[in-house]
């Protein structure tokens, strides 16, 4: 968090809380939602400019409830999850691959743990950091989960995966390790991953 941010938070200490004027969209995008976005349940005008961007994600952070927020200044502008709290990135890495970066702009790190969902979304965890995979970046991802030998295709094993067949077994193979995709359900991410979709104030 930023030095000027803390000593607005010093200076103003009881500033009120800001909800349902920022969104995060699930392919990582910060979304600005006025009076007519929020009563209309509209997604919200994608912030555009390079510097409140930057500033945002390092002032970004979640509270002891799992509500995430933006601290702006003294005033803390909780956020609405419109998929993760995090979302996942490709890059070219320099040795041929792909890194993993955060839409924070840091860097992920080796994963540790792997799930998808019945829609086919890929979440990963490095750590403390837990995040979807952007659904335009999946398919730089998709060559690194591997079905035990069965017949048919990898593709048409996958899918029976998804459905639910437990004769299956993916892992998620990276580098030297290869983890074990674990089913989750598209319903229990918030509860499962410990965060608030939609802060409200009390």
């Amino acid at each position: 968090m930023d030095e000027i941010v803390h000593q607005a938070m010093r200076k103003w200490p009881d500033v009120p809380h800001c909800f349902g004027w920022l969104r995060l969209d699930g392919r990582g995008a910060w979304r600005m939602r006025d009076e007519r976005a929020q009563q209309l349940d509209l997604a919200g005008e994608p912030i555009r400019h390079p510097a409140l961007l930057a500033f945002i994600a390092r002032n970004y952070g979640q509270d002891e409830q799992g509500r995430w927020y933006f601290q702006n200044g003294p005033q803390r502008v909780y956020v609405d999850i419109e998929w993760m709290p995090r979302i996942l990135r490709t890059q070219p890495a320099a040795h041929g691959g792909v890194a993993l970066q955060l839409h924070t702009g840091e860097a992920f790190g080796a994963a540790d743990a792997a799930w998808m969902d019945e829609q086919g979304r890929l979440y990963l965890r490095a750590g403390d950091h837990l995040a979807g995979v952007d659904d335009r970046d999946l398919a730089h991802l998709l060559p690194a989960l591997q079905v035990a030998s069965v017949a048919g295709t990898e593709e048409e094993a996958l899918l029976r995966w998804l459905e639910g067949d437990d004769r299956i077994s993916v892992q998620f193979c990276t580098g030297a390790q290869a983890l074990p995709l674990q089913r989750i359900s598209a319903a229990d991410i918030a509860q499962r991953f410990g965060f608030v979709a939609c802060p409200r104030q009390a």
